[in-house]
């Protein structure tokens, strides 16, 4: 079981002194590799939406936005289709695994069609039931 330390017990290990900062004044001909060294605020930001590897979702400016990976089970409405996520949830009776099914309509631009498999990330509301765009489509359907 822990034991509490007394107030007037010892420590084991003595306190490490604090680092101290010595500033020493740049010469005159390092400011320019100190400016090439220290990134400019207004240039990382731009410099993620440059980089074509960068994906959109993962820019740090709208944060860690909620991705989900599922099928598409209806593509019949214009650049709307319906995503079916599932998921495998322990039954907290019977401890087996049970397979839950969620419904998600997302925003479709690239053209997705019944079987695909997409991944969707979470967006502003486009519509009284869309909350979701697609964003990429992972494997398309088998014909």
């Amino acid at each position: 079981m822990f034991r509490r330390k007394k107030k007037d017990e010892p420590t084991e290990a003595p306190a490490a002194p604090e680092p101290t900062e010595v500033w020493e004044p740049a010469a005159e001909n390092e400011p320019a590799a100190e400016a090439a060294a220290a990134p400019d605020p207004a240039t990382e930001v731009a410099a993620p939406a440059n980089r074509p590897d960068e994906k959109r979702a993962s820019t740090t400016r709208r944060g860690n936005r909620v991705q989900k990976v599922g099928t598409v089970s209806s593509d019949k409405m214009q650049k709307t289709v319906v995503v079916r996520v599932d998921r495998l949830v322990l039954h907290p009776k019977y401890r087996r695994y049970v397979r839950r099914t969620s419904k998600f309509m997302a925003h479709d631009d690239l053209g997705a069609t019944a079987g695909d498999r997409v991944r969707i990330v979470e967006t502003r509301p486009l519509s009284a039931k869309k909350r979701w765009r697609v964003v990429e489509i992972v494997q398309k359907a088998a014909k």
